[in-house]
């Protein structure tokens, strides 16, 4: 059987691959035009319209050509455009949002099925004219044609900030209830973990480094069961791991598992992947807000888009049971598995963002917002470290802005950012006043 990493990559490069689709589209043609030329010889049907053959195959010919105009110019300005957004926004987005976009990889293999069978049918046109494939390269082109148009306004609507910051929110929800289904109770009964001593087996990467894209957490859970012993994971899903670095420590009786299957658990590439990472989403609208407030850009109107889905995840993740280190296995046995924690997130998004867009209105006072709401939506023991960041944030404003009314107008909170009409409330809390005077 294949092993489970390379499944694992097989899988998650089928899903990013353009041209897999096209490829299917140009056999299934070859596979469509027999079957309804032999569908048209046993019918036999007679046909209430004629056409003569000459005008058939320029009919044909001009499919022909404008179905390759359409695959030529299709591809040439996707990859011009993606390049632009990938360079305005973050390289990221071409693997993780563009590419496993299955309405362009649709239109494209749609062109290809057209171009292909149109070809076909015109090669068949010499001497007779087969009426039902012709029929059917008729329909294929009209509908080519409508495709080719709504992938312009497609392609437009999806290449703009809003629309990919939402695209990522979306996939990092996906992220979230894969990886963190349980909800926050306050009942929860802890279980006390295994004592990490005695003996310890070091299981090491002998391949190329790598990034890790993925874990098996069944075959390490089967090992440990198998074993009774504690399967230490060293390694986090997002770490590059080089050649001759620690990816297990098996304790106690687990030094008996198939070191074989527990490396075979492990899928490693070039390139961080979304579907086991939950804190690779952040990462990346976190890059599009720092792109956008960066001098050369100066977009804080994008950055306040990238805060509004930073926020939509914090209120999801806030509320969800973060895993504990250790995992107990039914039947015994114990599993080390090192994710994310609430301050990886709340760091991750806040961090970078405030020290780069502290100084600018939009970016502080949308900021300032998420913290608050958050403190009051999320379970109370999520509290102090948006608090902190508060406090971190009230800092930076201080030092940003030598005014007192520029500091007091960055410490409004504001879901838009700036020029909400929450602002006038808000603003009595901060003791801004509207005549320009700051009371505090």
């Amino acid at each position: 059987m294949m092993e489970w990493r390379r499944k694992y990559v097989i899988k998650s490069y089928v899903r990013s691959a353009v041209w897999l689709a096209p490829l299917l589209a140009y056999a299934t043609s070859f596979v469509l035009i027999r079957l309804l030329t032999w569908l048209d010889d046993r019918l036999g049907w007679d046909w209430s319209w004629t056409i003569e053959i000459g005008v058939a195959q320029s009919m044909l010919q001009v499919f022909v050509a404008a179905m390759l105009s359409f695959i030529v110019f299709t591809s040439s300005s996707m990859l011009v455009a993606i390049q632009i957004a990938s360079a305005q926004l973050t390289p990221r987005i071409i693997a993780t949002a563009l590419l496993r976009d299955n309405t362009i990889r649709s239109v494209i293999a749609l062109f290809v099925l057209t171009f292909t069978f149109n070809l076909g049918v015109l090669a068949r046109t010499q001497s007779d004219l087969p009426y039902l494939i012709f029929t059917v390269a008729l329909m294929l082109t009209i509908v080519s044609v409508a495709a080719f148009l709504y992938l312009i306004d497609y392609s437009a609507r999806l290449l703009r900030p809003v629309t990919i910051v939402w695209l990522l929110g979306e996939r990092g929800l996906g992220v979230m209830d894969e990886i963190y289904p349980a909800k926050v109770r306050d009942n929860r009964t802890m279980v006390a973990p295994p004592a990490l001593d005695g003996p310890t087996v070091e299981v090491r990467h002998r391949r190329t480094s790598a990034i890790v894209l993925a874990v098996d957490l069944e075959t390490m859970k089967r090992e440990a069961a198998h074993t009774g012993g504690v399967i230490e994971l060293a390694i986090r899903v997002g770490d590059f791991v080089a050649t001759g670095e620690v990816l297990y420590r098996l304790h106690g009786k687990a030094m008996q598992a198939n070191e074989t299957l527990l490396r075979q658990a492990i899928a490693m590439g070039r390139e961080r992947t979304i579907e086991q990472d939950p804190t690779f989403a952040f990462r990346i609208i976190v890059d599009i807000a720092l792109k956008a407030l960066s001098k050369a850009i100066n977009d804080p109107t994008t950055a306040v888009l990238a805060i509004d889905q930073l926020h939509r995840l914090l209120r999801i993740i806030g509320r969800r049971h973060l895993h504990e280190d250790f995992i107990a296995i039914d039947g015994g046995g114990w599993i080390v598995l090192k994710t994310p924690d609430w301050s990886d997130f709340v760091e991750l998004s806040c961090r970078e963002i405030r020290f780069y867009g502290a100084e600018n209105f939009q970016v502080a006072r949308r900021l300032r917002a998420m913290l608050e709401n958050l403190i009051e939506v999320l379970p109370g023991h999520r509290a102090p470290l948006l608090r902190r960041e508060l406090d971190l944030l009230d800092q930076a404003i201080d030092r940003a802005h030598a005014l007192a009314d520029d500091r007091a107008l960055s410490r409004v909170p504001d879901l838009q950012g700036l020029g909400s009409t929450a602002r006038a409330a808000a603003s009595s809390r901060v003791g801004y006043e509207p005549s320009g005077k700051a009371s505090s």
